[in-house]
C-alpha cells in the first residue's frame, strides 16, 4: 500500500529526473537559504525565462523549492527540510537495519 511519504518521494524524484531541473535544484542548494532571483538563475543556467518558469513550477509543486516575492523579484530557494526528508526516506532501510555508513560520491581526482 502506498503511503503519503511514498507519494511525496515519487513526486520529488520525478521532478529531479530531468536535466534542467536537477541543475536548477543543485544551484539553489549551493545558493543557500537566501535563494536566488529567477533572473540570476536563468542567466547562470542559460535557460529561457519561459522554460525556467515551467521547471521552477515543477520543483515547487514537488515541494523541493519555495518561492517568495522581494519587491518586484521572485526569489527561489531550495527547501532543505524536503531535501533531507527525501534523503532520509531513501536511506531509512539502509543495510537491513544494521549500522552502516552510506558511501559518499566523491569526484574522481586527476593525478599528475
Amino acid at each position: 500500500m502506498e503511503t503519503n511519504r511514498d507519494t511525496q518521494a515519487v513526486a520529488a524524484l520525478s521532478a529531479l529526473a530531468q536535466e534542467h531541473r536537477l541543475a536548477l535544484f543543485r544551484l539553489l542548494v549551493q545558493a543557500g537559504p537566501d535563494g536566488l532571483p529567477a533572473g540570476a538563475i536563468a542567466d547562470t543556467l542559460g535557460i529561457p525565462a519561459s522554460s525556467l518558469s515551467f521547471h521552477l513550477g515543477h520543483l515547487n509543486r514537488a515541494g523541493l523549492v519555495s518561492q517568495t516575492r522581494r519587491g518586484r523579484s521572485l526569489i527561489y530557494a531550495a527547501d532543505y527540510g524536503a531535501m533531507n526528508a527525501l534523503l532520509g526516506y531513501l536511506m531509512e532501510n539502509c543495510c537491513g537495519g544494521a549500522e552502516c555508513a552510506a558511501p559518499s560520491i566523491q569526484p574522481e581526482r586527476k593525478t599528475a
